[in-house]
């Protein structure tokens, strides 16, 4: 009785602690969301296609990609290869949670199905207090982040007949998002170096490979040189 008791606490103090963490989140992902419900109304599909999809594939990029597709010929390579290159960028995020997700138990399958951009940069990055269980804090985290999608995508298939919508420009949320939650981790940090690194690969790899290429080289450029350069930065305090 008390080991359920004691628990319940912490999973209350947790989700506690990583709502107000997900607040900025909850703003872009009930936008987007919303618009993706609409947009996939407008497709011709119903309500339940943008609350399955949602809640099962999870990756906003590839959603809005999924719809063409669904649209198009049968072609399973062709998609294959298109979810995997949209979301290869998650590879690395995986790597740098490595040691964070060990000991986590049965929460561990959940917190790797639910590792989308907002969420690792919450989980990788936030300062825990030392009484609130670290394993617990991600999974709320992320429960928090998937229900706001999947909220929000419902919201807008049950919508998007009724409501006359238009989605153009609606993407900026998620760059408005970014931008803060990229400000809020500079503000944190006593030096910069990780952030200079980010910066500067992610805009020599848009110079060489163009707006539509630029992604994968730029995690992998960042990957070698933060592995490259990990030991001289830790002994100057720059992962702090």
């Amino acid at each position: 009785m008390n080991e359920g008791v004691s628990l319940k606490r912490t999973m209350v103090q947790a989700a506690h602690c990583a709502f107000p963490y997900t607040i900025p989140i909850f703003a872009g992902f009930w936008f987007l969301g919303l618009t993706y419900g609409v947009y996939m109304n407008v497709a011709g599909f119903s309500v339940l296609y943008p609350m399955l999809m949602s809640l099962t594939i999870f990756g906003g990029s590839l959603e809005f990609i999924a719809v063409n597709m669904m649209l198009s010929a049968y072609a399973p390579v062709q998609t294959l290869m298109v979810a995997f290159v949209v979301q290869a960028r998650h590879l690395f995020y995986g790597i740098s949670m490595l040691d964070q997700f060990k000991g986590m138990g049965f929460k561990k399958l959940y917190l790797i199905f639910g590792m989308c951009d907002e969420t690792f940069s919450i989980n990788y990055s936030a300062e825990i207090p030392e009484h609130i269980d670290r394993g617990w804090f991600m999974f709320f985290v992320t429960l928090l982040n998937h229900f706001y999608w999947v909220s929000g995508a419902t919201i807008g298939g049950l919508l998007g007949s009724l409501i006359p919508f238009h989605a153009e420009g609606l993407e900026f949320v998620m760059t408005a998002m970014f931008v803060v939650i990229f400000l809020e981790q500079w503000f944190k940090e006593k030096k910069h170096y990780t952030a200079v690194i980010g910066l500067g690969a992610s805009a020599l790899c848009l110079v060489i490979f163009g707006a539509d290429s630029f992604m994968i080289p730029s995690m992998i450029c960042i990957l070698c040189l933060l592995t490259a350069f990990r030991k001289p930065i830790e002994r100057t305090g720059g992962l702090q």
